[in-house]
């Protein structure tokens, strides 16, 4: 992704979940237009799991599939707020919503679009969406 590793914080709207991610200061999002994603905006950049860490709301989560059931969306029970999911792309990766970041540790965003209607021709389109769930070589962490 091209920039320094940060460790970013954030949560959903009610702060019942809360989680640290290390990433990129500036990401690559992906805007998608599969029917879940019109419905809920949903825009993500994609981490290793490893990287990412819930730190508090597991109790608070619940998980919605359909279709293949390989993306697992999962949303705070209380605000409704989803602010990470495993996407279908990357089932060892976490989808993280940039939105749901605290201020002051992105510095950039670039978004691409993602023609999730047309799922598989997508993902031949952007091939690298599934390296970015796995780790590079070298990593720096600030």
């Amino acid at each position: 992704m091209g920039s320094t590793n940060v460790t970013h914080y954030g949560g959903c709207h009610c702060g019942q979940i809360r989680f640290k991610v290390v990433a990129p200061s500036a990401i690559i999002v992906f805007d998608c237009n599969c029917s879940i994603c019109t419905k809920k905006q949903n825009r993500h950049f994609i981490v290793p799991s490893t990287d990412f860490t819930l730190l508090q709301g597991k109790n608070h989560l619940t998980t919605y599939t359909f279709g293949t059931h390989q993306a697992k969306h999962q949303f705070c029970k209380t605000c409704g707020v989803q602010s990470f999911y495993v996407p279908r792309s990357n089932p060892d990766g976490i989808g993280v919503m940039p939105h749901c970041i605290d201020e002051g540790t992105v510095e950039q965003v670039t978004t691409n679009t993602f023609n999730g209607q047309q799922w598989e021709e997508s993902m031949e389109k952007f091939p690298e969406i599934k390296k970015f769930s796995q780790h590079p070589s070298t990593s720096n962490v600030e």
